[in-house]
């Protein structure tokens, strides 16, 4: 980032004085995650007259680290040919990620675009449902025989390699294509040049499924702690591989939608810069709206019980204090289930013992904030002329009703999750904002039939 801030400037003068042999001979020493984040800093027009000015295979490399709206932007400004060479250059995997997010006819133009070796592929991967593993696999990958000796496979290596995603894993198939096992790159390089490959190969290794989803590879990927694993249909046949890059990307989306969702909207199907408006309106509109009729039934609630208020003004004082407190316990209990189930460490069996934890849990965390509430209650009735004979009773009513608030929360934001995803849903959606809704309405009711049973005949 201090790198393309320093040289920005000096960009920009260049590019205004077409002095564009300069700025080659500049960028051929950059990285390309530094090229794509200078260009992402330019204007729109120079975006495009920079990129024009890079090398066809330089060119590939740069357009994959750009964002998927910037690419898009450059494929409107780029002629039919440069695209054909940015397409054809680029990783299998990094272009189906690309592709799967253009309308169905612009697909169809690109692909036409593409060799038939490339089109071949690029066909093959798309044809993957969405969030498969098969969507992120790249064909770029070097497979060996297993009676080949070390030295004839450090010699394909030389002459097949350089086109390969990874090489710290080579895999092993037989005449067929069958998956039959992996040699670490480690093992082949410290191998005597005349062993067999059977004879240091793994014959046990992590693989996965071309239609397996992608949330079990990123799972497969955090237990076996893998750069990359092979990918095969249900014959055994070896059709590419993931690479870590790739499920990283698919990581960030998925929690990126979590968090989203948790925060009370629907998830964004683009960055929040390159979300319209409108739709950006619609999409946090309608939870909106829905928490807005949930507080409604708080009203009603109140207004149910708007006699007892009345007669004692002082519980209304209350009020905030109570049902703020029974959405904060929900909450953080929601968020720690649905945070655990996302890590797989809890699963739909474990509702009971989730259950039996937060009862307890929330009974601590009631009673520690029913003592403070006791506190503040009975200070306040004992300074009130109206009030101060009954303090001890308002204070008692104010700390049972924060145990039972605070419990009902935990509970309902433990077992929300749960019921979700039992109905095939996603637990997210019971996000901090809904269950701190369903607490305050609840919570009124709680707080009321407390008080009736405290203080009926004395206040109420």
């Amino acid at each position: 980032m201090m790198i393309v801030a320093a040289v920005l400037p000096e960009i920009r003068e260049l590019l205004q004085q077409r002095d564009f042999m300069t700025i080659r001979s500049v960028l051929e020493e950059w990285h390309p995650v530094e090229i794509a984040e200078l260009i992402e800093h330019l204007e729109p027009h120079e975006q495009a007259l920079l990129f024009r000015i890079l090398p066809t295979e330089l060119a590939a490399d740069v357009f994959e680290y750009l964002e998927l709206e910037q690419q898009k932007a450059l494929l409107q400004t780029l002629a039919q040919r440069e695209i054909a060479s940015i397409l054809n250059e680029m990783d299998p995997d990094d272009r189906t990620a690309l592709l799967e997010e253009l309308p169905g006819n612009v697909v169809q133009q690109l692909l036409n675009l593409l060799s038939p070796e490339e089109r071949e592929i690029a066909q093959a991967l798309l044809a993957y449902p969405e969030e498969s593993v098969g969507r992120l696999m790249t064909t770029d990958f070097v497979a060996v025989r297993a009676h080949w000796t070390v030295q004839k496979v450090l010699d394909y290596i030389r002459t097949y390699g350089k086109d390969s995603e990874t090489l710290n894993i080579l895999y092993v198939t037989d005449d067929q294509g069958k998956l039959i096992g992996e040699l670490p790159i480690r093992k082949l390089l410290l191998a005597e040049p005349e062993s067999y490959v059977f004879d240091i190969m793994n014959e046990h290794f992590p693989f996965l499924y071309a239609t397996d989803p992608q949330e079990k590879a990123i799972e497969v990927f955090k237990e076996y702690d893998r750069v990359a694993l092979p990918v095969i249909d249900t014959r055994g046949y070896l059709l590419g591989i993931v690479t870590v890059d790739d499920i990283l990307d698919v990581v960030e989306e998925e929690d990126t939608e979590d968090i989203q969702k948790f925060g009370g909207m629907e998830a964004l199907e683009t960055s929040y810069t390159a979300t319209p408006l409108l739709e950006m309106v619609r999409k946090r509109g309608m939870w909106l709206i829905l928490l807005f009729v949930g507080e409604m039934f708080t009203a009603t609630a109140l207004g149910y019980f708007e006699h007892q208020i009345a007669q004692a003004v002082i519980l209304a004082l209350f009020i905030p204090l109570l049902i703020s407190s029974g959405g904060n316990s929900g909450s953080q209990t929601a968020t720690l289930v649905i945070r655990a189930m996302a890590l797989g460490e809890l699963q739909l069996g474990d509702w009971k013992k989730v259950l039996r934890r937060e009862l307890l849990t929330g009974l601590l965390l009631g009673a520690m904030l029913g003592i403070l509430g006791f506190m503040r209650a009975a200070f306040t009735a004992a300074t009130d002329p109206r009030y101060h004979s009954f303090w001890h009773l308002i204070g008692f009513t104010v700390f049972l009703a924060l145990v039972g608030i605070v419990l009902w929360g935990t509970i309902v934001g433990s077992m929300l999750p749960f019921l979700l995803r039992r109905l095939g849903l996603d637990p997210a959606t019971s996000s901090a904002p809904f269950v701190a809704t369903l607490v305050d309405v609840t919570g009124i009711i709680i707080y009321f039939t407390v008080a009736n049973l405290i203080l009926y005949g004395i206040l109420l």
